[in-house]
């Protein structure tokens, strides 16, 4: 299949399943309604409630959402054959991902800009509340380990990395700073800001971290988990709107030039996909159903999208009117990253054969060179497409370590305040969090790493889906079209996320693991059951709501 198929037919699917059944959705049966006030404009404190543009807040979305993911995730994939990965991504994102994302949204803003912890208290039980927040503790700390290894390895492969993620942090800081503080025009400050962080991709190919710091510094993965969270516990404890949001909404830009560039090459070289359509249902990671749905999460469908829309985006939403083309517009843009990142590993190499020991270097490798390709049809420079490639690498994982790293803090409030007021500390919660991230960072895998995050955040997706699902019968509204898609991601996830971690506990009875990989292995395997057990018990308390609410519905039929 020529790739210009592939992006036409993403075309297709964005503008049908955005127009057409995300209008009827927002219209019909969620009833969206423009005078409601949201909880931004009724709590706004400045910290976490900030009334936002949806046009900042598109962005912010974007890179809140949209880490490194879609792009790993399709690269690992593709050794299933490139069909299965495309069938996925279409299929995903027009019949669960949207949805997904949107109704978390909207569910949390309908609450008060309640959390899944909150929620999860009002909607199904008290011990539902304890229990889902000590799943989505230890479900975000997989995610920090699965994207602080990213920007780890690839920091350490591109020595211009460093510098280009410094002045990321100093546009995203000025933006901040520009928007909220000096009220500049918005286009004025995305000019000027996304200049900046393009001029630091520029110095760092001529100042690369190795000439500056030198090799053993560059080179030391020590160094750069340190830096990784020193970072992310700086964007934990400001307020939202000075560090965190701002930084996204420049880094959403540098994705968005390098998707519509690279797109513009793919049309201009219009390459064939040279991986087989279909290899083998099992391959080393696992067997196609359930890994292969989990190894694909963002791009498709992602649990991390329910946190940040619910904990952060349904706390910034001016109007509720903003929910689709933030909510669902977002996700149909990050199916297209998926494809892209697709496209690319679909023309690397001719066999799976051939692509095994170029995977085994990693991602980043892969991705790097693919833009560098693409961008090269326009007559961009072959080192500054490797460049700018790594660089949307580490720009894509780190903006969401530290979005993680904010949410693991308040999960640790919710979990552990009652026990003692010193878990209310930020200081405290984000330490915590960040010397967790730093062992799994140290000590994990990363395929192994990746595919137990995958499985967890696909696990919580269905979670996700099954609040809304319960939010919209207590309501009295239509729940198929998400009761639907929460049963068939329970069922993938739960499999997934146990044939993982027995294979990675079995690793270390067996043996086969030493040192910091049998460290690595025990951690995830231990968290892969713990998450298993707390989704069956979720389950069981979430299937005696329905019960409530179907009784009450009966109840209030018969009255009438």
């Amino acid at each position: 299949m020529n790739a210009i198929v592939v992006l036409i037919l993403g075309f297709v699917v964005f503008f049908v399943g955005y127009k057409y059944y995300a209008g009827y959705i927002d219209k019909k049966i969620i009833q969206a309604d423009p005078k409601r006030a949201t909880p931004a404009k009724m709590y706004m404190d400045g910290v976490e409630f900030m009334p936002t543009s949806k046009n900042v807040l598109f962005g912010y979305q974007f890179k809140s959402v949209a880490g490194a993911a879609p792009i790993i995730g399709p690269i690992i994939a593709i050794q299933w054959g490139w069909l299965p990965a495309l069938i996925w991504l279409l299929a995903g994102c027009f019949f669960i991902g949207w949805v997904h994302d949107y109704t978390s949204a909207m569910v949390a803003m309908r609450n008060d800009g309640a959390s899944f912890g909150g929620l999860s208290h009002k909607l199904i039980s008290p011990r539902a509340r304890v229990i889902l927040l000590s799943f989505i503790y230890f479900y975000l700390l997989l995610i920090v380990g699965a994207f602080g290894n990213v920007v780890v390895s690839t920091t350490v492969a591109l020595k211009g990395a460093p510098m280009a993620w410094l002045f990321l942090t100093i546009a995203g800081i000025l933006a901040g700073q520009m928007i909220y503080k000096w009220r500049r025009d918005i286009i004025l400050t995305t000019v000027v800001t996304v200049a900046i962080a393009l001029l630091g991709i520029i110095l760092g190919m001529q100042f690369p971290s190795d000439a500056i710091l030198g090799k053993a510094i560059a080179e030391s993965r020590w160094v750069w988990a340190i830096a990784a969270f020193a970072f992310c516990y700086v964007a934990s404890v400001l307020p939202i709107w000075r560090f965190a949001l701002p930084i996204n909404y420049v880094a959403a830009y540098i994705v968005f030039l390098g998707l519509f560039v690279g797109m513009i090459g793919i049309f201009i070289q219009h390459p064939d996909l040279s991986m087989p359509a279909f290899t083998d249902f099992n391959i080393p990671i696992g067997p196609m159903w359930p890994i292969m749905f989990v190894t694909i999460a963002c791009g498709a469908v992602s649990g991390w999208h329910s946190i940040v829309s619910s904990s952060g985006t349904a706390r910034q939403l001016e109007s509720e009117m903003d929910a689709r083309p933030v909510g669902a517009g977002v996700m149909f843009t990050e199916m297209m990253l998926g494809l892209f990142a697709l496209i690319i590993a679909g023309t690397f190499a001719a066999s799976a054969q051939e692509y095994a020991p170029i995977i085994a270097k990693g991602p980043g490798v892969i991705f790097s060179t693919g833009v560098s390709r693409f961008l090269g049809a326009v007559g961009l420079p072959v080192a500054f497409g490797k460049t700018y490639g790594s660089v949307m690498m580490i720009v894509l994982a780190v903006t969401i370590m530290q979005l993680v790293v904010r949410f693991m803090r308040v999960a640790t409030s919710e979990l552990l305040s009652d026990l003692s007021p010193i878990f209310r500390n930020v200081h405290v919660g984000t330490f915590v969090a960040s010397a967790l991230g730093i062992v799994l960072v140290m000590t994990g895998w990363y395929q192994y790493l990746w595919v137990l995050f995958g499985g967890a955040n696909q696990l919580m997706a269905s979670l996700a889906l099954m609040m809304v699902s319960l939010w919209l019968m207590r309501d009295g509204k239509k729940a198929a079209w998400v009761l639907y898609p929460m049963i068939f991601m329970f069922i993938t996830t739960i499999a997934a996320l146990i044939f993982t971690s027995y294979n990675l506990l079995n690793k270390v009875l067996s043996g086969a693991v030493k040192g910091e990989a049998l460290i690595g292995n025990s951690i995830m395997g231990v968290v892969g059951f713990f998450l298993v057990i707390a989704a069956l018990i979720l389950a069981v308390e979430g299937y005696k709501a329905f019960g409530r609410f179907r009784q009450l519905k009966a109840q209030q039929a018969a009255a009438a």
